[in-house]
């Protein structure tokens, strides 16, 4: 119990992650562009060297706001890639994007060998160290972004779901593509220095597409994939400090210091995460695989066989 106060900050900004990258990924799933996140999240990498080799403090903001400068393209190119014919998928151009960003971030690097830390550190992130300042900001910004996709849901919905009839009625599918990946690269630049690429991945794709296994409506998809979110990542985060789980804590301090006790802390929970997380999607398949019978067996019975 002595370390829940430890894990508050975490845990909120665990809370705001799975809200915003719930309701996110159930437009990236419909639309088909997975790994979007990963491109915009090193097209903003690379912002943040580009900053660094022009001499502005990577610690300060004017470095977040080239940042998102680039993502900002990064969106303009997405908006624009989409073809009308549909001929060439949108996945191929963002992973030209993302190979493209990933080898001139590579490149700039080798520039400036001193600030790689800090750029490494930016893509990994680190969830159990973010501060109560940063939850308050980050809670404000998605706020605004959530009440931004409210006012104009059924444009975004009908876009991600169905863009022929969205064209139909004479909608702009690339300004309204421009100003859904810009608002999602928003996202993507904050989530991706609080928890990394691989967890936002997560946030973004497992709730979206588990909860397609059980309701075609957004409003139930919505609902299984926060509650899903919710369940996947609080209890191996509070459980093994409230059952007193053995913790490798304890020696790190003692051998290395400080730094050696949050390593360690942050490594076991990343183990039970990854164990709550196998035994739940464990679950969710076996559950599918239940219903997917039962309808099958009462088909068969209507079907006289």
């Amino acid at each position: 119990m002595e370390m829940l106060p430890f894990l508050l900050a975490p845990f909120l900004a665990s809370l705001i992650l799975t809200g915003i990258h719930a309701y996110l990924g159930v437009h990236v799933v419909e639309r088909g562009v997975i790994f979007v996140d990963l491109a915009l999240a090193q097209i903003a990498a690379l912002g943040a060297t580009v900053a660094i080799l022009i001499g502005i403090d990577p610690h300060n903001g004017g470095a977040y706001w080239l940042s998102l400068g680039f993502t900002f393209i990064g969106a303009a190119i997405f908006a624009f890639a989409r073809t009308r014919r549909g001929h060439i998928p949108q996945e191929a151009f963002i992973g030209i994007a993302y190979a493209v960003a990933s080898a001139l971030a590579i490149l700039a690097m080798s520039k400036a060998t001193g600030e790689t830390e800090h750029l490494k550190d930016m893509l990994v992130g680190n969830i159990l160290a973010v501060s109560m300042h940063d939850v308050e900001k980050t809670a404000i910004l998605y706020g605004a972004i959530g009440l931004f996709h409210y006012i104009f849901r059924r444009q975004f919905l009908l876009i991600s779901t169905n863009p022929s009839e969205a064209e139909a009625k004479g909608m702009s599918i690339r300004l309204w593509d421009f100003l859904f990946y810009a608002s999602f690269g928003f996202v993507v630049t904050s989530s991706v220095a609080i928890a990394g690429v691989l967890l936002v991945f997560c946030y973004l794709i497992v709730p979206s597409v588990g909860a397609m296994l059980f309701a075609d409506r957004i409003g139930p998809r919505l609902t299984i994939g926060w509650t899903m979110g919710t369940l996947v990542l609080h209890p191996p985060v509070l459980l093994p400090r409230t059952q007193g789980a053995p913790t490798a804590r304890g020696c790190h301090a003692r051998a290395h210091g400080p730094a050696g006790a949050g390593r360690a802390l942050e490594q076991e929970l990343w183990a039970h995460s990854c164990g709550w997380l196998g035994a739940n999607l464990y679950l969710v398949s076996m559950a599918a695989e239940s219903m997917d019978s039962k309808w099958l067996y009462f088909f068969d019975i209507r079907r006289g066989r």
